[in-house]
């Protein structure tokens, strides 16, 4: 089923209310405005347009504080904008999916809006599947590091676009890990789905500034750039605290899941489990080969992993769940899981040079190179990217 554009309503009726809103919510307080809440300033280039929306469950507009929000494509449909189609990231639209796992294209029961899903083998829409779109609005949570693959989704959604001469429209979120750049830089001969740009694993911007980036390094595989606008946060920084209302993907529950999720985020290449399979995702680590210690658990299927690293076995290991929040990765705790896994066992698996974005890491850890000299070792090329970021920066 396809939405028909009907005369939209008035834009002084619930655009110039969510205006006053805004409004209201900057009088005399720093309230962290989204891109999607300004939808005064948005929706006039939507008018009569056949929309497609890249969205999931963190595509929302909120309602005076984070407590009560709108979805996106409920709000623009009810504004009779004519959503044509959603595209899915990873985790799907609804963001219930395990990581890598195989998402159908299908319908929004709720709306009755085609999905198309952007994972597995179609990783960039294709031109057909663009036909008769007018603008692509883009509007996904992100969480500020590399391996996170909602930023190659991005990538792919522009040159698409670009290449179809369609417009793309990135609506603003925060970063929840905006404060700090840090970590190993992707070098592109590892490039893949799970990194693509040449940028360290933590890069300190939001997804507009990123979309900015890709554009003005030309980074797209095709000769035109994409025609991209951003719709900027209001009331906010770089060092801004953000607590995300809705979860970004299914195993990142909370914001200290969210802010070890760098740190952590290298056991996805490694057999020690990082969580998954407890509700303590990206803030724990352990393995059954690891030494016995006071703190134990028994990863089981739950949410979000059908099949977690260990499944049924007790793993020990360590407990990260109070753990203060970081402004820098935190290499110790590789280091650590290394040491502790036995000459018998495998520790690096197929995937870690990838998360890693090169071979370096792996071989400073054979090597048993210190924490403080691997952190060394990121400083040039770190050094090197806060000169190409400043240029696409929006905010403080």
């Amino acid at each position: 089923m396809l939405f028909s554009c009907k005369p939209a309503k008035p834009i002084n009726s619930d655009a110039e209310m969510e205006k006053n809103a805004v409004e209201n919510d900057l009088k005399g307080k720093k309230v962290i405005v989204t891109g999607a809440q300004q939808t005064f300033v948005y929706l006039p280039t939507l008018l009569s347009k056949n929309v497609a929306i890249v969205a999931n469950q963190t595509s929302v507009i909120f309602k005076g504080g984070t407590q009560h929000y709108t979805h996106l494509v409920d709000s623009l449909l009810s504004l009779n904008i004519a959503i044509k189609k959603v595209f899915s990231p990873e985790h799907g639209f609804r963001g219930t999916a395990d990581a890598s796992e195989f998402i159908k294209d299908g319908v929004d029961t709720k709306t009755g809006v085609p999905i198309v899903s952007l994972y597995g083998n179609n990783k960039k829409p294709t031109q057909e599947q663009l036909q008769g779109i007018d603008v692509v609005i883009f509007d996904i949570q992100d969480v500020g590091v590399r391996f996170y693959t909602y930023i190659s989704t991005l990538h792919y959604v522009m040159e698409a676009c670009a290449e179809a001469g369609i417009p793309v429209l990135v609506l603003d979120r925060p970063n929840p890990n905006g404060h700090y750049i840090d970590g190993p830089t992707l070098e592109m001969e590892h490039k893949s789905f799970v990194g693509m740009h040449p940028v360290p694993l933590v890069y300190g911007m939001t997804i507009g500034e990123y979309a900015r980036m890709i554009n003005g390094e030309n980074w797209l595989n095709t000769p035109q750039k994409c025609n991209l606008t951003v719709i900027p946060l209001k009331n906010y920084t770089h060092k801004s605290l953000y607590r995300l209302p809705i979860r970004p993907s299914p195993n990142l529950p909370n914001d200290v899941a969210i802010n070890l999720y760098p740190s952590l985020g290298f056991f996805e290449g490694t057999t020690i489990n990082a969580g998954r399979g407890t509700e303590f995702q990206f803030q724990r680590y352990g393995a059954p080969f690891f030494p016995e210690n006071d703190f134990s658990y028994t990863p089981q299927p739950n949410f979000g992993s059908k099949h977690p690293k260990h499944e049924g076995k007790l793993c020990y290991g360590v407990d990260l769940a109070d753990t203060d929040r970081l402004s820098k990765v935190n290499i110790n705790w590789l280091i650590d899981a290394y040491k502790k896994t036995l000459a018998s066992e495998t520790f690096f698996g197929a995937s870690f040079t990838i998360h890693a974005g090169n071979t370096n890491l792996e071989q400073q850890l054979k090597d048993q190179i210190s924490a403080k000299k691997i952190r060394e070792s990121w400083q040039h090329d770190i050094h090197s990217f806060k000169k190409i970021r400043e240029k696409y920066l929006l905010y403080d």
